[in-house]
């Protein structure tokens, strides 16, 4: 809806002054969307003719499409790519050569639907890193959905939660992280014996396979617990961490008791 290709059953959207869903070419020319399983290159064709094609569509001058090309394939380390057929790229460099496809004409608004769905470890952070990269450079708004929670840890400053279409929480990502993150991992390595039930006196014992255990500590009793299990044990390592994104969403829903 916000990019226009719905209509709301109800209400209205404005989007930079325009009303979306009448796409009018004004619009059109601020906006962008990427989504991970939808393709906009020609598949028997170079990347860099479909850029072209681009530049004419949105009337983007010589000199600014230039500029923009060398700067996004820079960035995203395609270069040597662009004039290889489509169907001859892997997954990841595909991705980057859409991104590129959709930033020529410098967007204000870039909506992204999935935008590292499939892609392996590495290329997924080249694209959290550009993505950010071109929200510094040319402050553009950027709006992302993704069930992959590392892609909104990464990338996003406020985080929006919609379960069937009603508004959980809207606020910033750090905000929700200290309203419903009440703990700590804390996870001991041990190199001498040690029983599951003592560690229960702890905190809550999430896991114990010796030598490894992972226990969740309330943020307050952090510092103590860290204290006393190097005291009382003989401990190799011991890592504090702050728990995932997506466990604690994962928890929040199950439990309905996330807070706007």
């Amino acid at each position: 809806m916000l990019s226009g290709l719905l209509h709301p059953t109800s209400g209205s959207i404005q989007i930079l002054g325009y009303t979306p869903h009448e796409r009018s070419e004004k619009f059109l020319k601020k906006i962008s969307l990427i989504m991970g399983q939808r393709n906009q290159l020609w598949w028997d064709l170079p990347p860099i003719e479909t850029f072209q094609l681009h530049k004419d569509i949105y009337e983007i001058s010589d000199a600014q499409y230039k500029e923009t090309l060398e700067e996004l394939s820079t960035l995203l380390e395609v270069k040597d790519i662009l004039t290889q057929p489509v169907r001859n790229l892997s997954l990841g460099q595909r991705m980057k050569c859409e991104l590129i496809a959709s930033l020529i004409h410098r967007p204000e608004i870039l909506f992204l639907d999935e935008p590292t769905i499939g892609l392996d470890i590495v290329t997924q952070r080249k694209v959290r890193t550009f993505i950010k990269e071109y929200n510094k450079k040319y402050h553009a708004i950027i709006i992302l959905t993704s069930h992959y929670m590392d892609d909104v840890k990464e990338i996003c400053d406020r985080l929006i939660i919609v379960d069937h279409g009603a508004l959980l929480f809207d606020g910033e990502l750090l905000e929700f992280m200290k309203k419903h993150a009440n703990h700590k991992i804390l996870i001991p390595i041990f190199n001498s014996p040690v029983a599951k039930e003592d560690l229960a006196t702890y905190g809550k014992v999430v896991s114990f396979d010796y030598p490894r255990a992972v226990l969740n500590i309330p943020h307050e009793r952090v510092a103590v617990t860290a204290s006393k299990l190097l005291s009382n044990y003989s401990i190799d390592d011991l890592d504090i961490n702050e728990p995932d994104l997506e466990d604690i969403i994962h928890s929040l829903f199950q439990t309905k008791t996330i807070t706007k």
